[in-house]
């Protein structure tokens, strides 16, 4: 199987929604792609829109997000307010009910931010993400600050033994200055990562190839 850890520099950065781009055009490419979100916090918008965007509507919720906790906080809170335990281990498993239906790739989508708080034994998204070992791709949110957030997240996932392989900035805001021009410039600069893709506001359509080389 093959996978990569959708992470981003912040919560509500536009994850979800390149996730969803990647996975139509692998689709429409004959690529029998899907997403996972092993946990979901607040309500299962995400997981939903991944299955719509894999042309699989009906496919069962609990093999594209098998932790659903209904505050919409971290993880580790949300568990704890169920009195429920996460892993980080437990998480990475749930992954092979995709492969045993034969889902390849599989884009695993994390939580929040990349050091979002999972367990109550102290671990983060960034546990997760070390435990599949998928390379990692980044999503910024196009905006004054991107470069310092982006900057930080790629030295901890270098940290951590990751590859970061892809930046993808996402425009959030029809509103374009200074700092949203540059932005992908000085990210591949200072981190030496590729900026594969810039999506302006509301462009749905991204080159899966390019992204993720595959």
């Amino acid at each position: 199987m093959t996978g990569f850890f959708i992470t981003g520099t912040d919560t509500e950065i536009g994850k979800t929604y390149v996730t969803c781009a990647l996975l139509r055009d692998l689709r429409a490419r004959g690529l029998r792609a899907m997403g996972y979100k092993p946990v979901a916090c607040g309500d299962r918008s995400d997981p939903r829109a991944m299955r719509e965007a894999a042309g699989e509507p009906t496919l069962s919720l609990e093999l594209i997000n098998p932790h659903y906790l209904r505050a919409a906080t971290a993880p580790s809170m949300a568990a704890e307010l169920e009195q429920r335990t996460l892993s980080a281990a437990g998480l990475a498993e749930g992954i092979q009910a995709l492969v045993a239906e034969g889902y390849d790739p599989v884009l695993v989508e994390g939580a929040g931010g990349w050091e979002t708080p999972l367990s109550a034994a102290g671990e983060t998204m960034a546990d997760l993400a070390v435990t599949l070992g998928f390379p990692i791709v980044l999503v910024v949110g196009n905006k004054l600050g991107a470069v310092n957030h982006t900057i930080l997240t790629v030295q901890s996932i270098r940290a951590r033994g990751l590859e970061c392989r892809a930046v993808v900035l996402n425009q959030q805001s029809e509103e374009w200055d200074a700092a949203c021009v540059s932005n992908g410039r000085l990210i591949e600069r200072y981190t030496g990562v590729p900026v594969c893709a810039e999506l302006i506001h509301g462009q749905q359509d991204i080159d899966s190839r390019v992204v993720l080389g595959v």
